[in-house]
């Protein structure tokens, strides 16, 4: 299942810096606006303690995480919405992704230039969030007046359609997301896909601190963050671009001693991956054999057959029933055949939901 996140801000907030961190991959991070023009794309396993666990449990030859993709798309400017600053482009990229995070610049430096002058994360972060609206209503005009001329012809869906748009340009035209109108309106959820529009998909904040502010931060501009994401209903996560791709760079062992000398028990690059994952409402299933132990993103809700094509689509095409262990089980008693002898392993059909952890070994007609 491929899951993609846009990493997103004003330029010189620490997009870039924090991309590094996700992959190996170098984004330039110049102190120059539009260091980045084409998005780079990194992997980054979604961090899952009993990954390790099942990995130990069945004598696993390999491990693989879970994985989100994310997307480090050049720096928005004000009136991108209309091309300044090679908006339409960028704005395009962000219409790929599957959600968005929202690099806030929490820290003061003279020597990092800020495009709007001043450290102001509210102002910043109304900046963005116009570029995207005024982008949505261009598209959402522009589909509204196709769509009215042919109404009338059309028939009761035509009139539906007409009329929902209408709703979405005249409540983004007052300054709401295109979040705000399709969370109870199913008919708007499914023209915002449709249409692709920005301010739809899903949001969480990641704010830029100083190192010295590490590990709570508690600054005038950290304080606003919280605030004008508390507005939005939206998470926000601290970290400090600089430490993560310092991070980025030690072995396992070291970043542990770093992390701790940095009062941190987790690094900020998993605390935003994490809460990228859960904003996708996403969950994990595993499989584990001899060969490997893996971890599985599905949708939350997911029945088995659809977790069964995330591993391989002639798994879902000849679906018989998914043999299902919950973690908790398997960790308890300690291999899988342990389960089946006490009777914990069970037999699920095509009407399962699959829940958070399960380990799963999928039967199947090729």
């Amino acid at each position: 299942m491929s899951l993609s996140v846009g990493i997103v801000g004003l330029p010189n907030v620490g997009k870039s810096t924090l991309f590094n961190a996700v992959s190996a991959a170098r984004a330039d991070a110049a102190n120059y606006p539009f260091a980045t023009i084409e998005p780079n794309v990194g992997i980054v396993g979604v961090p899952d303690e009993r990954l390790a666990v099942l990995t130990r449990l069945a004598g696993a030859g390999r491990t693989v995480p879970a994985t989100v993709e994310f997307h480090d798309i050049a720096g928005l400017v004000k009136g991108a919405s209309v091309g300044e600053g090679l908006g339409n482009q960028f704005l395009s990229h962000i219409r790929e992704v599957d959600a968005i995070v929202h690099v806030v610049r929490c820290f003061d430096d003279p020597d990092v230039v800020h495009v709007e002058g001043t450290v102001d994360p509210a102002r910043d972060i109304e900046i963005i969030e116009t570029e995207l609206l005024l982008k949505d209503l261009e598209t959402v005009e522009r589909a509204a007046d196709k769509t009215g001329r042919m109404a009338r012809s059309r028939g009761a869906d035509a009139r539906l359609r007409a009329t929902t748009l209408a709703t979405l340009r005249d409540r983004l035209s007052a300054g709401a997301t295109a979040r705000a109108v399709t969370a109870d309106d199913a008919v708007a959820a499914g023209l915002a896909r449709e249409l692709g529009l920005l301010t739809a998909k899903p949001a969480l904040y990641a704010g830029n601190v100083a190192e010295d502010e590490l590990p709570e931060p508690d600054s005038e501009a950290v304080t606003a963050l919280r605030r004008a994401a508390a507005e939005r209903g939206a998470e926000v996560v601290f970290m400090c671009a600089e430490v993560e791709a310092q991070i980025a760079e030690l072995d396992v062992d070291d970043r542990e001693v770093f992390l701790a000398d940095l009062g941190l028990a987790v690094s900020g690059l998993d605390r935003v991956v994490t809460a990228a994952y859960r904003l996708l409402g996403l969950i994990t299933f595993f499989t584990a054999s001899p060969k490997e132990a893996r971890a599985w993103t599905v949708r939350a809700g997911a029945r088995a057959p659809e977790a069964a094509g995330v591993v391989h689509s002639d798994m879902q095409r000849g679906f018989i029933r998914a043999e299902v262990i919950s973690f908790d089980d398997y960790k308890a008693l300690g291999s899988e055949q342990a389960a089946r002898d006490a009777g914990r392993l069970r037999i699920e059909g095509k009407d399962y939901v699959v829940a958070d952890g399960d380990v799963m070994h999928v039967r199947f007609n090729v």
